[in-house]
């Protein structure tokens, strides 16, 4: 088992990666959040081999007005709860807002990484990211993780990531390996 000191973690993106991607528009509220197809169970397999699991999102929506960050916390809250019966909860959830008091960086800064390490004795070194991104991916070289994953979606991917896997059941086997 990894030192307490140097816990080690898969860094997981919201939307697109761990819900189903809202396109071009944005998840408002927990009616309009779905689960990506077998997500549950990759989260609850992350948890099961005693690593750490944390959301890393922007969420601008709260920024540009569209919806307010108690909104954003009732989603992440519901979710939470939806995640904790199946015991694959979130360590922490590290959300960009785009406001002017967020305390965090907008990807590819890799600020939401750097301080979920420091917060949590998290390894760098030894976790891995997976987003649906180039800026997720960029976001984990640059906070020098062991590995990205690309979680393919609609977003045509110009950085090469250590994997691209097309769905959970996928990214559920590469998992296997790595854990």
């Amino acid at each position: 088992m990894a030192n307490q000191k140097h816990k080690r973690c898969i860094f997981f993106d919201r939307d697109g990666v761990t819900n189903v991607s809202p396109g071009d528009g944005y998840v408002l509220s927990w009616d309009q959040f779905e689960f990506s197809p077998g997500m549950i169970d990759v989260l609850k397999l992350v948890k099961q081999r005693n690593w750490m699991i944390v959301l890393v999102t922007s969420q601008r929506g709260v920024g540009k007005g569209l919806m307010s960050a108690s909104d954003l916390e009732e989603i992440h809250s519901l979710m939470q709860q939806r995640l904790e019966k199946e015991s694959a909860g979130f360590d922490a959830i590290y959300a960009y807002t785009e406001t002017p008091d967020c305390p965090h960086l907008a990807k590819p800064d890799p600020e939401m990484l750097l301080t979920a390490s420091g917060e949590l004795a998290i390894d760098l070194g030894q976790s891995w990211l997976v987003g649906d991104s180039d800026r997720d991916i960029e976001m984990g070289q640059a906070a020098g993780l062991e590995g990205c994953i690309r979680f393919l979606s609609d977003k045509k991917p110009e950085i090469e990531a250590d994997f691209t896997v097309p769905d959970a059941a996928s990214l559920k086997e590469v998992l296997e390996k790595i854990l």
